[in-house]
């Protein structure tokens, strides 16, 4: 018997990382003890000179119209002052698609630059969306595999490696979702001459870039590396640096001829994206970053602490992360034991043990193309932070 669902999306994968923290939620709800470390979603409410913005838009009948496809002229505006101010990307409202947060950014840039065939290299570990967003353009994802002991940074090597004729696109993004590494800037502009050497189109994804750490620094692969040309899209959103997940504010910036067909897509997929959340969005771009820089400094203190606290335990190793919000231990060392009666064999069956035996929600490396870690994200409050790591060593420890 065929199949009722069309071959297209009979093959799209779930979101592993919404699937945990769906499951998490569900579990809590009915009144179990879960901690979850699954979701990549802030802790923190929507600073408030935001939400205000957003409760004064509700009230003005301009806000219950259409607003143009590619976003209010505005927030267009706010998002070529922001490029500006924080990276030095030099672009025009023209030049600027507002979209349904930044996975619908990463999936237009494919879909709008992707032909049947194309390889698209992808840094891995990397974030389950790439893969998927590449499948729906009818291209082919190759994952250019990372090594943990140069702390999961990507380098013209790595990427070297991979490539064949048939590379059309870099999927490139920096700080990194699940590891948390950061790529050096000499690294970043090294890998963008290489891409306009090759002739290869880059997607910059940038939705981390103010949550760095210590001396490490994130760069705009456009900006250091203007041998591109404008063979680049930047994709990028609210959601990270702003507590705004549930907004779903992203945006997409290229060339004009590229955006044009962006934009097209766009009026007729979900035309234009929100009326309030946009101006929400102006709000958050045009204010200053007194309340980001707050969050970032909770984000640091939490990442030192999970580091710490999983590197204390017998079989894990974790290196320090130097942005986003996620740990990316090698759990490997688990592998084989005897925990809670249960010996795992890989990180699904480990993370399987946990949430159900400790109540412990972590999202499994095979989601993000390795068998050997699990990604906690440290974006939650700091007692369930310490809570669930103590339960997960006192499992360990008792075997």
């Amino acid at each position: 018997m065929s199949s009722r669902v069309s071959h297209l999306l009979g093959g799209l994968a779930p979101s592993a990382t919404l699937a945990v923290d769906a499951k998490a939620k569900a579990m809590k709800a009915a009144g179990e003890p879960v901690i979850g470390y699954g979701a990549g979603e802030p802790d923190f409410a929507t600073p408030v000179h935001i939400v205000e913005a957003a409760a004064k838009a509700c009230y003005d009948p301009v806000n219950y119209k259409y607003t143009p496809t590619a976003g209010l002229a505005e927030l267009r505006e706010a998002i070529v002052a922001k490029s500006m101010r924080d990276s030095g990307l030099s672009t025009t409202a023209g030049q600027v698609l507002v979209t349904n947060g930044g996975k619908h950014a990463v999936i237009t840039a494919c879909m709008t630059l992707l032909n049947p065939g194309d390889e698209v290299l992808i840094p891995a570990p990397y974030w389950t969306t790439y893969p998927e967003a590449v499948y729906l353009a009818s291209g082919k994802s190759v994952a250019a595999m990372t090594e943990e002991a140069n702390g999961f940074r990507v380098t013209v090597d790595v990427l070297e490696r991979a490539r064949t004729p048939k590379t059309k696109m870099l999927i490139f993004t920096s700080p990194s979702n699940p590891t948390g590494a950061v790529s050096r800037p000499d690294d970043v502009a090294a890998i963008g001459r290489w891409a306009a050497e090759h002739d290869i189109w880059v997607v910059s994804d940038e939705i981390y870039e103010h949550l760095t750490y210590g001396d490490a620094k994130s760069v705009s692969m456009p900006v250091v590396a203007p041998e591109l040309g404008d063979r680049w899209v930047v994709v990028n959103g609210v959601a990270k640096t702003y507590a705004m997940t549930g907004w779903r504010i992203g945006w997409m910036i290229g060339a004009p001829d590229i955006m044009a067909a962006a934009v097209n897509y766009q009026s007729q997929t979900t035309s234009n994206i929100a009326n309030i959340s946009q101006r929400a969005a102006v709000a958050a771009l045009n204010g200053d970053l007194s309340c980001v820089y707050e969050m970032r400094e909770a984000f640091d203190r939490r990442r030192k602490i999970m580091t710490s606290m999983l590197n204390a335990i017998d079989g894990v190793s974790c290196a320090e992360p130097d942005g986003a919000f996620y740990c990316y231990p090698n759990v490997s060392g688990l592998f084989g034991r005897s925990l809670g009666g249960r010996v795992a064999t890989n990180s699904a069956e480990l993370a399987e043990t946990l949430l159900e035996q400790i109540k412990v929600a972590v999202v499994p490396g095979e989601a993000f193309g390795t068998t050997e870690h699990f990604r906690l994200s440290y974006a939650l409050g700091d007692d369930d932070l310490v809570e669930g790591l103590s339960r997960l060593a006192a499992f360990v420890a008792a075997g």
